[in-house]
């Protein structure tokens, strides 16, 4: 990753996404989650080498509505509330670790994805305006041949039936799903560092 492309992410998408890069875990699971010192360039100077624009991990959407005043760079999926600790936990020291990480649908801030999926269904234009912006998203990151992880079974059915056989799509479990942090890892293994590693 060149500072140039880091730059234009960070400043067209750093409010909805973020890289899978996080603090180290301290005493809780949850600690250190909201730790953003890690995109310091000045703090983290190797977070260049860290960061991998051909790996895109992508969950459904925001699931729940940020105040304006609270949006931070890079702070989506780096909270203590949720699972993303589960995120954390199950791509530390694999390939995965430095994906880049984002939703693909955007602006559209609700907790029950049965609900999301209502409206999509009810929506098609909706959905392919943020099928344009995913693909958007892709070139400007410079993604040559990228491998994209669908984080859940909605958002892998959005993009295999939208994007098949365009790109390689893998898929596994939400982090948010009831499941140990050890099991997730467990099921990040199966579901997608194996088969990357073949």
């Amino acid at each position: 990753m060149d500072l140039e492309t880091f730059e234009l992410i960070k400043n067209k998408y750093g409010l909805i996404a973020s890289w899978a890069i996080w603090g180290e875990e301290g005493d809780t699971p949850k600690s250190n989650m909201g730790d953003l010192s890690v995109f310091d360039l000045s703090k983290n100077t190797n977070l260049l080498n860290q960061l991998n624009p051909n790996i895109i991990l992508v969950a459904l959407n925001f699931s729940y509505d940020v105040p304006e005043n609270e949006l931070r760079i890079f702070a989506n999926f780096h909270g203590k509330g949720g699972g993303a600790y589960k995120l954390r936990y199950g791509l530390r020291n694999t390939v995965l670790w430095g994906a880049y990480i984002t939703d693909i649908i955007k602006n559209f801030p609700e907790m029950e994805s049965a609900n999301v999926m209502k409206y999509l269904k009810n929506n098609p234009e909706f959905v392919k305006e943020n099928i344009i912006t995913f693909e958007e998203e892709l070139n400007d990151l410079g993604a040559t041949d990228p491998i994209i992880v669908a984080l859940g079974g909605d958002t892998y059915k959005i993009l295999s039936k939208n994007l098949n056989p365009k790109y390689k799509i893998f898929r596994t479990t939400h982090y948010s799903h009831y499941i140990s942090k050890e099991n997730y890892r467990t099921k990040i293994y199966e579901d997608i560092v194996n088969k990357i590693n073949l």
